[in-house]
């Protein structure tokens, strides 16, 4: 079954060392956007990438101490995706989050949809 729907997606770019009381910050913002019932969230690391500090973050095996670049995107309603901003405008001391609306294609072998409208989920 396939479902068409405009949500908004965020993607948020920061270090891999960077981190959220003790915590690594991508697990933290995960475990926000679990706790706000998000949709989705995927943490990607990347190879070489930088940010808003120009300094030049790696992904390499050789390193004692890797820093490599981390992009998590996240994608929801608009209402949903506005109650976790709040939270990223504490979390993220260093990075970059852009947002867009974007059309979403869910595809699934089984959709209550009438589970779906009543929650208002994506």
């Amino acid at each position: 079954m396939q479902e068409r729907f405009q949500a908004r997606m965020l993607r948020i770019h920061f270090g891999e060392d960077d981190k959220w009381q003790g915590k690594p910050l991508h697990e933290a913002i995960v475990a926000k956007c679990v706790e706000l019932g998000i949709a989705g969230a995927t943490v990607y690391r990347g190879i070489e990438g930088f940010g808003p500090s120009t300094r030049i973050r790696h992904a390499s095996h050789w390193k004692f101490s890797p820093d490599a670049p981390i992009m998590l995107s996240v994608i929801d309603t608009e209402e949903q995706i506005g109650k976790l901003i709040p939270h990223l405008d504490t979390m993220v001391q260093e990075g970059l989050v852009a947002m867009s609306r974007v059309e979403v294609i869910r595809y699934s072998r089984n959709i209550d949809k009438a589970q779906d409208a009543s929650s208002g989920r994506v």
